[in-house]
């Protein structure tokens, strides 16, 4: 059986993401969100989430290239002099895994932003991180042990099929394949152990490969591909460009994969295979 999930990743970013988020679900294939809870428009984005009550809204886990939820003097090791995470992902990674006071640090981070998404009241859909960050192997241990506590039932697994990527785009082959060899090892670890702990998880992600260009010819294209199983479709969607710290790349078109949601074509093809895009919450309750 096909089963897909829409999801939009730094909800509560920008303005610009939030009206992205509303106007793809409420016009287009989008059916989930993943909210960075520290982020500049995050209460923007919550008060947008109580009036779809539709949409999956999951928390976007922020250890890295954003805003600590926690005052930067009480995680020292992983802000630099801006009080803002690292954006080196091998250097902090580097430092949890080997310091015991990173670690400690990174758990209570973990605890402010999962209380932090406790407070708005919003249904907990699933969790991820920015930048996969989750995949780490101390983030890792730690969310599955912070899952029981915090209800925690669905966590994404960023595992791109290379060849299926490729078939349904047709370009960059060797890109893919190199992305998939770097990361099947600690996917199928993730997996292994969300298995092990009875936490539900997606069976392949796409777009992982494509970030920042999931304009419509490639939506469409992964539509059409769509594999057996559980698929979640991550996008960059907004409604416009915005500056400061946080901002996307320049070359990021998150309104080229906004409109992608929306666009005729593309719900044509979902709607062809008789699919409508859900949330983790929607499978598991399918699946109960």
């Amino acid at each position: 059986m096909k089963r897909l999930i829409v999801t939009a990743d730094d909800f509560g970013l920008a303005v610009a993401v939030n009206e992205a988020v509303e106007h793809a679900h409420r016009r287009g294939i989008l059916s989930a969100a993943s909210l960075m809870v520290t982020a500049a428009a995050a209460d923007d984005a919550v008060a947008r989430a109580r009036r779809l009550p539709r949409l999956g809204v999951g928390l976007h886990l922020v250890l890295v290239d954003g805003t600590p939820c926690l005052p930067p003097e009480q995680v020292p090791d992983l802000v630099g002099p801006d009080g803002r995470f690292s954006q080196n992902l091998i250097s902090i990674g580097v430092t949890i895994f080997c310091r015991a006071a990173a670690r400690r640090q990174v758990e209570a981070e973990m605890r402010a932003q999962l209380e932090a998404f406790r407070r708005t009241g919003l249904r907990f859909d699933h969790v991820n991180a920015h930048h996969h960050f989750h995949l780490h192997p101390v983030v890792r241990q730690l969310l599955l042990r912070l899952a029981p506590e915090y209800g925690i039932r669905a966590v994404r697994v960023p595992y791109e099929p290379p060849i299926l990527a490729w078939r349904a785009t047709g370009d960059r082959l060797l890109p893919r394949l190199f992305t998939w060899l770097l990361q099947a090892r600690r996917t199928r670890g993730l997996r292994r152990r969300l298995d092990a702990a009875g936490i539900a998880s997606n069976d392949w992600i796409l777009g992982l490969s494509d970030s920042g260009v999931m304009r419509k010819e490639r939506v469409r294209g992964y539509v059409t591909h769509l594999p057996e199983g559980v698929s979640e479709l991550y996008v960059h969607a907004a409604t416009g460009r915005w500056a400061g710290p946080g901002a996307w790349p320049a070359d990021y078109d998150g309104r080229g994969e906004f409109e992608a949601l929306t666009d005729p074509d593309v719900r044509a093809a979902l709607a062809a295979q008789g699919i409508e895009a859900t949330s983790f919450a929607g499978i598991l309750e399918a699946a109960a």
